[in-house]
C-alpha cells in the first residue's frame, strides 16, 4: 500500500513539473513580435495606414491582437505636438491593422501603437516612420 501511494506521489509530482515546464516554454517575449508598415508613404489627405503584426521567430502574422493605443505625430520633422486624428478600419488580412488618419501635411510622420497579443502579459509597443505625399 505504501509503495502505491509512493508512486502515486511521484506520478503527480513529475506531471507537475512537466506542466510548469511546458508552460514555460510556450510564453513567447513580447521583443518577439513587432509592427511593420504595408507602405512607407501615404498620400496627404484621408489617408489609410496599414501595418502588418508578426511573430518574428517565424515571420508569421498575429491576428486576433487588441490595439490598445495609437497616435500619429510629426516628430520626425521636429513637430511631435503636432498631431492627426486616428481611427480603426477593418483589417483586410491576417494580422494586418488598418487606421484612417487625416493627415494635414507632406513630411514624416511617427505612428506609435500600443498592442495586448494573447497569452503575453506585457504590451507589444513600436514606433514607425511613414512619409506622406503630395
Amino acid at each position: 500500500m505504501k509503495s502505491l501511494n509512493y508512486a502515486r506521489a511521484v506520478q503527480a509530482a513529475l506531471i507537475g513539473i512537466a506542466m510548469t515546464g511546458s508552460a514555460t516554454l510556450a510564453r513567447a517575449d513580447v521583443k518577439d513580435y513587432e509592427f511593420q508598415l504595408v507602405d512607407q508613404t501615404v498620400k496627404k489627405g484621408d489617408a489609410i495606414i496599414a501595418v502588418r503584426l508578426i511573430h518574428k521567430p517565424d515571420g508569421k502574422p498575429v491576428s486576433d491582437a487588441v490595439i490598445t493605443a495609437t497616435r500619429l505625430d510629426m516628430a520626425p520633422e521636429g513637430m511631435e505636438t503636432m498631431k492627426a486624428a486616428i481611427e480603426p478600419m477593418p483589417s483586410t488580412g491576417p494580422g494586418v491593422y488598418r487606421f484612417k488618419a487625416a493627415v494635414t501635411m507632406e513630411g514624416g510622420w511617427r505612428l506609435s501603437l500600443g498592442a495586448k497579443v494573447q497569452g503575453e502579459t506585457a504590451t507589444v509597443e513600436n514606433k514607425l516612420v511613414l512619409k506622406a505625399t503630395p
